[in-house]
């Protein structure tokens, strides 16, 4: 099901076998092990754990998704199709998709999918259609109904109840093939947080850079959990996609730790692309007089946590946490012209600089 072990399939393209295995059991009345799925990239072959007819014009098919190298919620989840046929009673579409247990409903504008719909995104529906559509027999409907019976319960470790998502988790899939999160498709689904809160006219955005950013914003900040976007590591793709949408002021809150790569313009904050914290902390004490000794102690701690120590001990802490509060602003507005109210902070939430602005 994958071509290597840093690919995989699709939530979409396993709903899609799933569908085509159902349809398949109806006309042949047969049990269905593999189907070749059609997908935006290439044909795949996937493997179907259980297909049983339920009666002469319905039938259902079960696969899961193998794991691949990612952390997806989703792998082996069973997702289920039930496909029933239905005569053709006006100019309808001869395939009606539709969610069951465990998929769940849009609830906020900003998403590819009409509020008060399942989420089932464009592209898996698309996939459903083209796999099934020329072998429907003239003068039916095939009504699909997808299901994830520990949906519900998965969907609770996702965005998609910040997203207005409820009641189960996406299937998504652009590609029909699923890759590791440093792929698009996973920016992809992070910048939706974006697109939710512009259609629901939120303002003064926070972005963070991930749940211990989120639950320390809501700490100390007076916002709303729908307020906060996270960014994960990959910051420069997030602030590039929130100017395309014309955005060009918000808060960027987390801790030294993370945000002190910007200031040393790493726009992708995960450890293995770029670090360079103790060289960016060490230049800025530098910039705010610290001595020889200092910097050799600074430059040899291990976390910036043990360098925030070091600086309290000499009365530098919060001079140099505003010299990289500043050069943080200062490179993304060099880089996208967004002027960032930058607020940094140590990991029991306490503000480490004072040159921030206050969230209105």
């Amino acid at each position: 099901m994958s071509d290597d072990n840093y690919t995989g399939v699709t939530t979409g393209t396993v709903a899609t076998a799933c569908s085509l295995a159902a349809l398949d059991a109806i006309l042949d009345s047969a049990d269905i092990a593999c189907v070749k799925v059609e997908t935006p990239k290439k044909t795949l072959d996937i493997i179907i754990d259980e297909c049983k007819l339920l009666s002469s014009n319905k039938a259902q098919a079960t696969a899961h998704k193998n794991p691949y190298n990612d952390p997806d919620v989703t792998v082996n989840l069973d997702i289920i199709s039930t496909v029933e046929l239905f005569d053709k009673t006006s100019e309808e579409s001869n395939v009606i998709i539709r969610g069951g247990v465990g998929v769940g409903k849009i609830t906020k504008p900003g998403l590819q999918i009409p509020v008060g719909d399942y989420a089932i995104n464009p592209v898996p529906r698309r996939m459903i259609v083209k796999n099934l559509e020329d072998k429907i027999p003239e003068g039916k409907v095939a009504k699909v109904t997808i299901s994830i019976p520990e949906g519900e319960t998965i969907a609770r470790k996702t965005m998609n109840p910040k997203l207005g998502i409820v009641g189960g988790i996406s299937v998504l899939g652009t590609t029909g093939i699923a890759r590791s999160m440093s792929s698009d498709a996973y920016k992809n689904s992070i910048v939706t947080q974006i697109d939710v809160a512009l259609a629901s006219n939120i303002k003064d955005l926070v972005f963070v850079p991930g749940n211990i950013g989120e639950k320390l914003a809501l700490k100390k900040l007076d916002i709303a959990k729908e307020q906060i976007v996270q960014t994960g590591n990959f910051v420069g793709f997030m602030f590039e996609e929130a100017e395309k949408r014309g955005l060009t002021k918000f808060t960027y809150f987390g801790h030294m730790g993370k945000l002190i790569k910007v200031a040393g313009g790493i726009f992708d904050t995960k450890h293995a692309v770029a670090d360079g914290r103790r060289e960016i902390m060490v230049t800025h004490a530098a910039l705010c007089g610290a001595d020889r000794n200092a910097l050799k102690r600074l430059y040899d701690s291990k976390t910036t946590d043990d360098m925030m120590d070091i600086l309290d001990e000499i009365n530098l802490s919060v001079e140099v946490s505003n010299s990289i509060a500043s050069a943080i602003h200062e490179r993304c507005m060099q880089r996208f012209d967004l002027d960032l109210n930058v607020i940094l902070v140590d990991m029991e939430g306490n503000y480490l600089n004072n040159n921030m602005s206050p969230i209105e």
